[in-house]
């Protein structure tokens, strides 16, 4: 029963998520003949990138025991700038949106760190918030793309390879490295796992967690813009209920809400888990609502098995 606490708390060499989506690989294959082709694997990959690049932001600040729930509005937000603003040029219309990512992140964060408030309720008012400003800024209404080489970028490729999937999977590597081999990384563990050890260690905490806001900010908005490549169009309520997909995909990979333990690589297998369920259903023409019963079953299900794993018990108390 040790070893197998052990293994399951990510102490052996493949997560249990991994486990997971090579179960699906292999079910998904069987079902279907066309499951396995480079073309399907794109597409997963295409389809995954939006929630991944949120995940990867959040799974920081879920380390740090914190959340965030403004993300999809941000990316909404984002998407409407880069669409909205492109007759005062691309590249004006990209860094708008981009900044106002990074300036909602570093708002959250610094409420959060200055306030003490709990950041289930500031980002809960920011994702508000920030919805209501897409609504003024679009007037209720969905912009189209004006500049073709937006649009085309969506499409793009280098080899085989769409560009999308190669930019989420060249941040999830980045940010893989950031956490595992910085000293940032290693103070966002340990500001998560015991926040009156860290700052005796001398660790700045609420600077600690405004960095992570801004990331998480940063790629919310990183995610609309590339989104908004693919459609070639952003509307209003872009992003609605990303904040659930996405929070959901961190925990399936592991990261605690508690804070103090979480990994990228985590990240990665519970994105791709989420994407492959959709994906292979979809090829065996299962109604999309089947998916959101199979995921939420299944999040439960982590949940409590993390649960009984980790609550400690005291000897002849059952817990």
């Amino acid at each position: 029963m040790t070893t197998l606490k052990s293994f399951l708390r990510g102490g052996a060499f493949i997560q249990p998520i991994w486990i997971f989506v090579i179960a699906l690989f292999v079910f998904f294959s069987l079902m279907s003949e066309y499951f396995l082709s480079l073309g399907n694997i794109n597409n997963i990959l295409v389809q995954t990138s939006t929630i991944g690049l949120l995940a990867l932001g959040m799974t920081y600040v879920m380390i740090n025991g914190n959340i965030d729930l403004s993300v999809g509005a941000t990316l909404g937000l984002a998407a409407s700038l880069a669409v909205g603003l492109q007759p005062l040029g691309l590249t004006v219309a990209v860094l708008a949106s981009l900044a106002a990512g990074i300036v909602i992140g570093a708002i959250n964060g610094l409420i959060v760190w200055k306030t003490g408030v709990n950041a289930f309720i500031v980002t809960l008012g920011a994702m508000i918030g920030v919805r209501g400003l897409i609504f003024v800024y679009t007037q209720e209404q969905s912009f189209y793309a004006s500049n073709f080489a937006f649009v085309d970028f969506g499409a793009s490729t280098i080899g085989p390879f769409p560009v999308l999937a190669i930019i989420f999977l060249a941040c999830t590597l980045i940010m893989h490295l950031v956490l595992k081999k910085t000293g940032h990384g290693r103070n966002t563990f340990a500001v998560g796992g015991n926040p009156e050890a860290a700052m005796d260690a001398g660790i700045r905490i609420g600077r600690n967690m405004l960095i992570n806001f801004i990331i998480v900010g940063f790629f919310a908005a990183l995610a609309g813009v590339l989104l908004a490549t693919q459609m070639g169009a952003s509307t209003p309520n872009l992003g609605r209920d990303y904040e659930l997909w996405t929070i959901t995909a961190v925990v399936l990979g592991g990261t605690k809400l508690t804070g103090g333990h979480g990994s990228i690589s985590g990240t990665l297998g519970g994105v791709l888990a989420i994407g492959i369920l959709r994906n292979g259903m979809n090829m065996m023409q299962v109604p999309a609502f089947y998916v959101l019963v199979i995921l939420g079953a299944i999040l439960i299900t982590v949940l409590i098995i993390d649960q009984r794993l980790n609550v400690p018990t005291a000897k002849g108390v059952r817990a």
